[in-house]
């Protein structure tokens, strides 16, 4: 994420809200950025440290090319400084040298920027430490803290700063995002899909876990189609073996869930909204073996799998009455 134009569409109602007030330089003297992880929080402390210094701004825009924004991106502009946490914590030492700074004037202007991420491991102290600025704030100081836990803050510290909420990203978001960074396109369509922020999508490219949980959905369809007689043995010796909790067999039934559904798409020829989208061979196979009504009752199965799952029916029995119920 290089500039708000780049962000619009993933986090349009902050970064409207941002830019209406650089436009009409009404910047507050301390920011709280909350949201979950992977939605951008340090990009809108980056973008937001550029556009207070960048001598070229246009429309709330920094221009990302002079040299207090290069400075800014390299981490090297000697007026902008991040906090983060020291081991688990951000600590009351960490504070005391930051309010030592602010006693300095700027070295090449009066503007100085503090940036402190996962604001929520402030020790108590750290935090009462720097309340002190937050209650007396000179008048080119911005603080801006980021957190993805703002109800660890103390009430004193969120109560004097100005709270930008980032929503949770969608996931045609998450997808884009992931490719952008090098994923495959099919990959990054799976991901996206499956989990719910883009720093736990992401994780997935390096997951063997997730590698072979896939693999098993994979294998588990080929041999209904083609050997039903050993599912019962591939169930006992290889899907739960792998799927070994509650948690994870339910996890593993989600991934079932969306190739059948998958099958729903290709039978209405829908194929762009396909989460497998590595497998269009297999899963075309198995529209020559699932009729569309049988995949709706298939996928009617697995959902009351998933609650039997979470009713605390032994998981073996579950999956067993499940793939009997899903051979023909």
């Amino acid at each position: 994420m290089k500039s708000w134009t780049d962000i619009l569409d993933r986090q349009p109602i902050a970064t409207k809200m941002l830019r209406r007030m650089l436009i009409r330089g009404r910047i507050a003297h301390a920011y709280l950025i909350q949201g979950d992880p992977g939605t951008g929080k340090e990009a809108f402390g980056y973008l937001l440290a550029k556009s207070l210094f960048c001598k070229e701004i246009n429309e709330g825009e920094p221009c990302h090319q002079c040299n207090e924004c290069r400075r800014i991106d390299s981490g090297n502009h000697p007026d902008v400084h991040w906090i983060r946490p020291d081991g688990a914590s951000i600590k009351k030492d960490q504070i005391a040298h930051l309010q030592k700074e602010f006693t300095y004037t700027g070295l090449e202007s009066n503007q100085k920027v503090y940036l402190i991420s996962h604001a929520d491991l402030m020790t108590t102290n750290a935090a009462n430490r720097l309340l002190k600025f937050l209650e007396e704030p000179s008048q080119k100081t911005t603080a801006i803290l980021m957190t993805e836990n703002s109800q660890a803050i103390l009430d004193t510290v969120k109560s004097r700063c100005q709270t930008i909420t980032l929503m949770p990203l969608s996931s045609q978001s998450i997808q884009e995002a992931l490719q952008e960074e090098g994923i495959l396109p099919e990959n990054a369509r799976l991901f996206s899909v499956v989990m719910p922020n883009l720093e736990q999508a992401r994780a997935l490219d390096q997951d063997e876990w997730f590698a072979q949980a896939r693999k098993l959905v994979v294998q588990l369809v080929e041999i209904l189609q083609s050997k039903p007689d050993e599912t019962l043995l591939f169930i006992q010796k290889q899907w739960m073996e792998h799927f070994s909790d509650r948690e994870k067999l339910s996890f593993g039934l989600g991934l079932l869930m969306y190739w059948f559904k998958d099958l729903i798409y290709l039978q209405i020829d829908q194929k762009e909204a396909i989460v497998f989208q590595s497998y269009l061979k297999e899963l075309e196979k198995c529209v020559w073996h699932w009729s569309k009504n049988e995949t709706t009752q298939i996928l009617a199965f697995i959902l009351e799998a998933k609650r039997h799952i979470m009713q605390n029916v032994h998981p073996t029995l579950v999956m067993e009455k499940l793939t009997l119920r899903m051979q023909r």
